[in-house]
Order: structure tokens, then C-alpha cells, then sequence
């Protein structure tokens, strides 16, 4: 009897509440907005009428996009960038000037971006009715009666709006992710989408499936690698926040979890779970030996989609990277650094060589995408607040010459869809001097030529890794800088100084869409070539980390 009173008074003791979760909600509007914008696509998708539904997505996506970008310039001139700068959402998320800064440069390349996703004036009219470049049921099998039907009644895979924003999303959250699980699953929410992005190209659909499950799997491994390098790393810190695992690293942390006290402090946990956390960032940066995936996918994959995720991942990988080494790994410096020395000679090297041999205009761009994932290594390798300021330049500058690249390609045509093998390309710049003008102002950019982004970016890079020390890397940056400058110069001399072929292709006349985003990455290419320094200065005030 008296064992039953007791349970009851027990039962009947006033508790502590949980405590409710504070979330700062307006300082992660921007992620909230493309977010909300996403879920409400998806039920464009349920109720809106199939006719009406291609001009909803679009407006929705460019309104959450530029609302977006509207938040971020709103939280940086409140001066989250610098002052007022902090850990939101219980530790999760940081609000700082990196994460503005890269999450301002990813909304701005998606906006350009989305232009050439709603892109319909290339592909000639089917059945009286104007196609884009995505597949018009996913879900039918390549050559099929149903896909057939599915062209002939004119219908139009507009998911890929709402699965665009939910990879931004994810890509938002990647670079502020401040704490191991919230980088997962930002990971997460930004590969699934891009996944089935790349399998829904409407011409040459086996090779785009083909492309996506190659990505799917070996994205699937790198997220198995990033994830098995937490749980060590959770193992040796005791917590999963980068301000805890980073004063563990430094000998500072003041409070030790009894049931991980067997275990904190082991340096082989740190070491083998750091080095499984940097291969999964590594892959999706595209650096070499983790570069595998990334010719076949940009080949496959629709070429809107190519631009967008040549872009904007490598802008919230390397976000991502920078974080992790500059606040949770910096008392490991002299243990990284010589690998990612390693990592970056190779990439740059390997990047640049292997382009030589490409007969593809879209794989030639991606060993183009992998030499210049070297490049920004040598300013991640600096250590120096002006390592991190030329890497945000060197991102943004380069976001916007690899989109306007990719919207070039998908202008020249033949019956078959986009002519990407390098002979069509044989005497374009007397078909279509325009077009082939403008794809030259790109390959010297990508190559580093003054007056253009790259140079400015190549030389904000390595300016910082010879002050940090990395001499000899600048040397071997240098030479992969004259090697790729061959390759690109020799496309520039095959259209201008070649004769056209009879039955070469043809230049598609776009629409305003295309034509905006091919004039918006001139425009920036010169701008940042010709009058960087405004630009360094913006990157260089946002390259100061929340610890």
C-alpha cells in the first residue's frame, strides 16, 4: 500500500517543462523563405492547372530567390556580418559574414540559374507546343508509348522548380552549418534534389539516367564517409558542435561527459574521423582523387542543371570546408595542411592535363571545374583572414562565368539537341560571331587572362597562399594556369580561325531568359576583371568567422 502512495506522490510532483526551442527566425529568413517557397511549389504542382503551372513555378522561384537575397543584404547591412554576428538556433547555424556573403552569392547564381531552366525557344515545337530541355514525363521509360504520348499532349516537367529551391535550401544551410548533423543533413537536402535533377534531360535520356546514378551512388558513399567521420568525431569531443570540438582540439573544454570519458581525447578518433568529414566535403567540391563523378554528370545531365550545380555546389562545399578547417580544425593545422597540399597539387595538375584530351565542350568545362577546385584550395591552404576574403571573391567570381558558360552550350544545335562534341564547333565564330565572342570572354576568363574575373580571382588566391607560406604551391598553380590556358585558347582559335563544316550546327535565337543570363556573366566577368577592388573589400569584410 505504501508502495503504490508513493508512486502517486511521485506522479503527482510538479516536473520540469522542456524547455521550447528558440529559433531566430528572422535571422534565418532567407533559408526559411526559399524553403517556404519550395513546399508551396510542390502543391503548384497538386492543384494548379497543367497549362498554368510552368509560369507559377517560375515567378514563385524568382520572387523566393530575390526575396531571399533581399533577407541577406537586410541581415548584413543590420550588421550580422560583423558585430552583431553569432551562433542562431541553439548552436546549429551560424550567422556570419562567410555565411552571408557565400549565401548571397548562392542566391544570386540560382536566380541566373533559373533563367536557363525555364528556357523554351531552343528545342523546335513539338506538336505545336514549346518544349525545355527537361523530359516531359520522368516517370516513363526512354522511347516508350507513354513517353510519347506524354510530348505529343505537350506536357512539361515543372517539378524542377520546386526541386531546384529545395537543393538552395539546402546549399543555405551548408556554409552556416554550425554543427556536424545540421552540415548532414543540409548535405542531404541538397544532393537528393540534384540526384534527380540530372536524370531528366529530354534529349539522350539514358545517358542523363545513366549520369544520375552515378552520382546517386557515389554521393552516396561520400555521405556514408562524411557521416562515419562524425560519429568518430562525436566520439573524441563528446558533442557534435564545432565551438566544442574545437576547444577539446585546443585542450580548453571545461565539462567531460562520464560515459565518453573512455574515449575523449583519443587522437586517432579525431584524426580518422577529421580526414572522413574532409574526403565527404572534397567530393563534393570535386578534388582529386574524389573528382570521379563529375565529367560523366556534367556530360549527362540537362546543361541548365549542369551550370546550376557547377556553380552553386562548389560555392557551399567550399563554405562548408572553410568552416570546418578555420573553427573546428585549426589546432590540427600542421596535421591538414600537407594533406590538403597534396590534395590541391593534384587537383590542379590533374584537372588541367586531363582537359588537354577531352573532345566534349561539357567534359572539357568539368576538368576545367576540377582544375579550378585547386586553385581555391591554394587559398583555403593560406590560413589567413585574406586566404578566406580571396576564396569568397574567387566563388562568386567564378559562379557566374560557369553558368553564363553552360547557357552558351545550350545555344549551339543540331538535329539531335545541343552539339557538344568540340569539331561542331569548327568555324562557329563565322556562323554566329556573337555567340562564339561571348564563350571566348568565358574560356579567358576561366583561363586567368587580365581584365577579366578570373584573373582577379586567380590572383586574390594566390597572393594569400604565398603570404601564407605555400610558395611552392603558386609555382605548380602557375603552371596549371599555362597548361589549361592551352586547351581554352585552342577551342577560342577552332571557332574563329577553322572553316565552318557544311553541315555544322545551327545558333539558337533564346529567348530574353537566356539572353539575360549569358549578359548578366559578361557583365560580371568584366566588372570583377576591370574594378575588383570594391568587390575584395565586400569579401575581405566578410571573412571573419563565429566562434
Amino acid at each position: 500500500m505504501s508502495t503504490t502512495v508513493g508512486l502517486w506522490a511521485l506522479a503527482a510532483d510538479p516536473i520540469d517543462k522542456i524547455p521550447a526551442p528558440h529559433i531566430e527566425y528572422t535571422q534565418l529568413s532567407p533559408t526559411l523563405i526559399v524553403l517556404g517557397a519550395a513546399l508551396i511549389g510542390v502543391l503548384v504542382e497538386a492543384f494548379v492547372p497543367r497549362k498554368a503551372r510552368y509560369y507559377a513555378q517560375v515567378f514563385l522561384t524568382v520572387a523566393a530567390l530575390a526575396s531571399a537575397f533581399a533577407a541577406v543584404v537586410a541581415l548584413a547591412a543590420g550588421g550580422y556580418g560583423t558585430a552583431k554576428a553569432h551562433v542562431a538556433a541553439m548552436g546549429a547555424i551560424a550567422v556570419d559574414g562567410p555565411a552571408l556573403f557565400l549565401q548571397g552569392t548562392i542566391l544570386l547564381a540560382s536566380v541566373v540559374a533559373v533563367f536557363t531552366f525555364a528556357e523554351r525557344r531552343l528545342d523546335p515545337e513539338a506538336h505545336g507546343n514549346r518544349v525545355d530541355s527537361f523530359a516531359a514525363q520522368a516517370a516513363s521509360v526512354p522511347g516508350s508509348d507513354s513517353e510519347k504520348a506524354a510530348v505529343k499532349a505537350g506536357f512539361a516537367t515543372t517539378e524542377v522548380f520546386p526541386l531546384m529551391l529545395f537543393a538552395v535550401s539546402g546549399m543555405l544551410i551548408f556554409p552556416a552549418a554550425d554543427d556536424l548533423l545540421t552540415l548532414f543533413v543540409a548535405l542531404e537536402v541538397f544532393s537528393l534534389p540534384l540526384y534527380l535533377l540530372c536524370a531528366l534531360a529530354r534529349r539522350q535520356r539514358l545517358m542523363s539516367q545513366e549520369a544520375a546514378v552515378k552520382y546517386f551512388l557515389l554521393g552516396a558513399f561520400s555521405s556514408a564517409f562524411l557521416l562515419f567521420g562524425i560519429a568518430l568525431v562525436y566520439g573524441y569531443a563528446g558533442s557534435v558542435s564545432y565551438s566544442v570540438i574545437a576547444d577539446v582540439v585546443d585542450g580548453t573544454v571545461q565539462k567531460i561527459d562520464p560515459a565518453l570519458a573512455g574515449t575523449m581525447g583519443n587522437d586517432a578518433l579525431l584524426l580518422i574521423g577529421g580526414a572522413l568529414i574532409l574526403m565527404g566535403l572534397l567530393f563534393k567540391v570535386g578534388a582529386v582523387p574524389f573528382h570521379m563523378w563529375t565529367p560523366d554528370v556534367y556530360q549527362g545531365a540537362p546543361t541548365p542543371v549542369t551550370g546550376f550545380m557547377a556553380a552553386a555546389t562548389k560555392v557551399a562545399a567550399f563554405g562548408a570546408l572553410l568552416r570546418l578547417l578555420y573553427v573546428v580544425l585549426p589546432g590540427l593545422r600542421w596535421d591538414w595542411r600537407p594533406v590538403m597540399w597534396g590534395v590541391a597539387i593534384v587537383t590542379m595538375l590533374a584537372g588541367a592535363v586531363i582537359a588537354i584530351t577531352q573532345t566534349d565542350v561539357k567534359r572539357l568545362l568539368a576538368y576545367s571545374s576540377i582544375a579550378h577546385a585547386g586553385f581555391i584550395l591554394a587559398g583555403v591552404i593560406a590560413t589567413s583572414k585574406e586566404g578566406v576574403s580571396s576564396v569568397l571573391f574567387y566563388l562568386a567570381a567564378y559562379s557566374f562565368v560557369t553558368i553564363g558558360a553552360f547557357a552558351v552550350v545550350t545555344l549551339v544545335r543540331d538535329a539531335g539537341g545541343e552539339a557538344t562534341h568540340l569539331s561542331k564547333w569548327a568555324g562557329l565564330g563565322r556562323r554566329s560571331p556573337l555567340t562564339a565572342a561571348v564563350f571566348a570572354v568565358f574560356l579567358l576568363a576561366f583561363a586567368g587572362i587580365p581584365l577579366t574575373s578570373g584573373f582577379a580571382g586567380k590572383f586574390a588566391v594566390f597572393k594569400a597562399a604565398a603570404e601564407g607560406g605555400a610558395g611552392a604551391l603558386v609555382v605548380v598553380g602557375v603552371i596549371s594556369s599555362a597548361i589549361a590556358a592551352f586547351f581554352y585558347i585552342r577551342v577560342i582559335v577552332l571557332m574563329f580561325f577553322s572553316e565552318p563544316k557544311a553541315d555544322g550546327p545551327t545558333v539558337a535565337v533564346p529567348s530574353f531568359l537566356t539572353m539575360t543570363t549569358i549578359a548578366v556573366g559578361v557583365a560580371v566577368t568584366v566588372v570583377l576583371g576591370v574594378a575588383p577592388q570594391y568587390f575584395l573589400e565586400l569579401a575581405g569584410h566578410a571573412s571573419t568567422f563565429v566562434r
